[in-house]
């Protein structure tokens, strides 16, 4: 820390109680000084000499042997104006960080000027602050925390603004050449190594982050930190994910963790305040700027706080833009009333639809040349929609444990996302799933439009026979589920496992590869439908030796229901009679989920041969 001392003089000042200040001399006083509370007795000699204010109020006629003035307005306080005068006596005064600003408001209120006499104490102090303390950076900092006490003063002097603009220059400053805050105790560790200068030198540049600064501003108030940060980007030198860094240590270090000290009454409005400044203060790259879990929590900490409409649409902008960065803890997001629900799901679906416009503008904005395909048809620049994608399904089945949640919600927001984004879908179906045992009582048009967001041609192996033997789900989809891992088995599984990202991982459909298989007459169908019963019946040996194993962990793979299944579509494969008078759910003809449906009216025979 930089201090300066002035005069050579001993103290001469004495302290009667409280309020009495005095000059011990052999002199009489003959002026008394009221600065609040506290009393000064002087002599007017060494005062008039140095203050043109006082010289031009005890210059006045007055009668009395004792005069005394009443200083209401004097900034700094008794122990200022205590410095000021001993200055006049020429008595030992140091001015440091802690007392410079008000020393110097003190003397400009004072009139200290040169022209009052030469080397005066507004030039001494303005001597110590240019060489000293806007040079040092903790001293810089210091100064520029004793100020806020001293508006208007301190910011008429320009002292605050001067403070402010030798702080964002440092920070910009090269990391090797600071010898200050971060580096400064961190030296000591390694002068006790035993190397050579250069290795020594490359060690100390390389331990110097770029953000090396961010803690110690921390400590400013909320309106001067605003100030700094705004003068670091208009500088334009500071990459924006260090100010990123440096806007989420400040509110770690100023925001209380819980959610009753957020919202008590006394400190409502001054977190608030935080939390809009730090949202303005975001930077303009969105990309580089603060990650997406940290924009999140001060969303969450936004909505409590009730920070202000526009506060809150830059937020939630700003994580659409990073939205592929989140994980679903951090979409977890209280609902407040009057929402029923435990999360606000409305509040996802919005940053979702940015995130989409986003992606889209992106998309249009770019020439269709420069995305390309690779050879297994995943569109390059598109890993976002993938991860997003993931991260929707991720929340959809944390949100359908919630017996609040309306249908309507959870299918607007899984089909708030594209085709693209979902390659698979047993992060989809494992979301229908958990929503359907939580909410038993859903109709069975109700579960149709449910199930109707689940593509079963992109569910993995696994996922398929969960499906498969899963009673939750309408007959329908379970027949679809059969029918089509059937058609997998016939074609060759391991063929097409080799292929899966053509088959899943293509944006295009993968309806030409079902009709591939398809068979083109009613007797190659009952080939196929034979074939297919051999294989199943291989299957189900292999899959009650595996059941066998986990005895008692859960139901069997294939079920008697699924079995019922596969002998309805085998006895229609048979061209079997008794299966016509069944209903249009339990005995329409498998392939029909492939070509289109067939009306529930037409007879067995036509059914058949509509695959032809």
């Amino acid at each position: 820390m930089k201090f300066m001392k002035l005069g050579s003089k001993p103290d001469a000042f004495q302290v009667e109680g409280n309020c009495i200040r005095c000059i011990s001399s052999d002199l009489e006083t003959d002026v008394i000084v009221k600065i609040g509370e506290v009393k000064f007795f002087l002599h007017k000699f060494p005062l008039l000499s140095k203050s043109k204010r006082l010289h031009k109020l005890l210059s006045k006629d007055s009668d009395e042997i004792l005069d005394e003035l009443d200083l209401v307005d004097f900034p700094g306080g008794p122990k200022t104006f205590e410095v000021c005068t001993k200055f006049c006596y020429g008595m030992t005064v140091t001015l440091n960080p802690y007392n410079v600003v008000a020393a110097r408001c003190g003397a400009e209120y004072l009139e200290m000027t040169e022209d009052v006499e030469r080397g005066n104490l507004i030039f001494k102090i303005e001597v110590f602050l240019n060489s000293s303390v806007f040079g040092s950076w903790k001293d810089s900092i210091i100064v520029l925390q004793t100020t806020k006490s001293l508006l208007p003063w301190s910011e008429d002097l320009k002292v605050v603004g001067r403070c402010i603009d030798s702080i964002a220059s440092k920070t910009s400053m090269d990391p090797s050449k600071i010898t200050w805050s971060y580096t400064y105790n961190r030296k000591v560790a390694f002068s006790n190594r035993i190397t050579d200068s250069v290795k020594s030198f490359t060690e100390n540049k390389d331990m110097v982050p770029n953000d090396w600064w961010v803690e110690d501003i921390c400590e400013l108030d909320i309106d001067l930190y605003r100030r700094v940060m705004i003068t670091v980007k208009s500088k334009g030198r500071m990459d924006g994910s260090v100010i990123g860094e440096a806007l989420k240590t400040y509110a770690v270090r100023w925001l209380p963790d819980s959610v009753d000290a957020l919202v008590s009454e006394a400190h409502n409005r001054r977190n608030k305040s935080l939390v809009e400044t730090i949202i303005c203060l975001l930077p303009s790259d969105k990309r580089a700027s603060c990650s997406c879990s940290f924009l999140l929590k001060l969303l969450k900490v936004a909505i409590l706080v009730g920070a202000d409409e526009s506060s809150r649409e830059d937020l939630m902008n700003n994580i659409s833009l990073k939205l592929d960065e989140a994980t679903v803890h951090d979409l977890l997001i209280p609902a407040r009333s009057p929402q029923t629900t435990i999360y606000d799901v409305a509040l996802v679906q919005h940053i979702v639809n940015r995130f989409v416009s986003h992606e889209n503008q992106n998309r249009d904005s770019h020439s269709s040349e420069k995305l390309g395909r690779t050879n297994d048809g995943f569109v390059l620049g598109r890993s976002s929609w993938l991860l997003v994608g993931k991260l929707i399904d991720g929340y959809l089945a944390e949100i359908a444990q919630d017996p609040n949640i309306t249908l309507s919600s959870f299918i607007s927001l899984a089909e708030s996302t594209p085709e693209l984004a979902r390659p698979i879908h047993d992060g989809l179906y494992e979301a229908i799933n958990i929503y359907l045992k939580e909410h038993s009582g859903l109709s069975k048009s109700e579960k149709k439009r449910l199930c109707g967001l689940m593509d079963v041609k992109k569910l993995t192996r696994d996922a398929s026979m969960h499906a498969a033997q899963n009673d939750k789900l309408p007959l329908r989809v379970v027949v679809q589920v059969l029918f089509f891992e059937q058609l997998r088995v016939s074609a060759g599984v391991q063929g097409m496992t080799k292929k899966t990202p053509d088959l899943f991982y293509s944006t295009e459909s993968s309806e030409p590869e079902a009709d591939k298989v398809v068979p083109e007459s009613p007797r190659s169908l009952q080939t196929r439908l034979t074939e297919m019963k051999d294989e199943q019946q291989q299957i189900n040996g292999k899959l009650m030796k595996n059941a066998s194993k986990n005895k008692g962990s859960g139901p069997q793979l294939l079920p008697s229901r699924s079995r019922r299944i596969f002998d309805k579509l085998w006895m229609i494969g048979r061209g079997n009679g008794n299966c016509e008078n069944k209903s249009s759910e339990t005995s329409q003809s498998p392939s029909s989920m492939i070509q289109g449906e067939i009306k529930p009216g037409a007879p067995s025979r036509n059914r058949r041969h509509s695959i032809s």
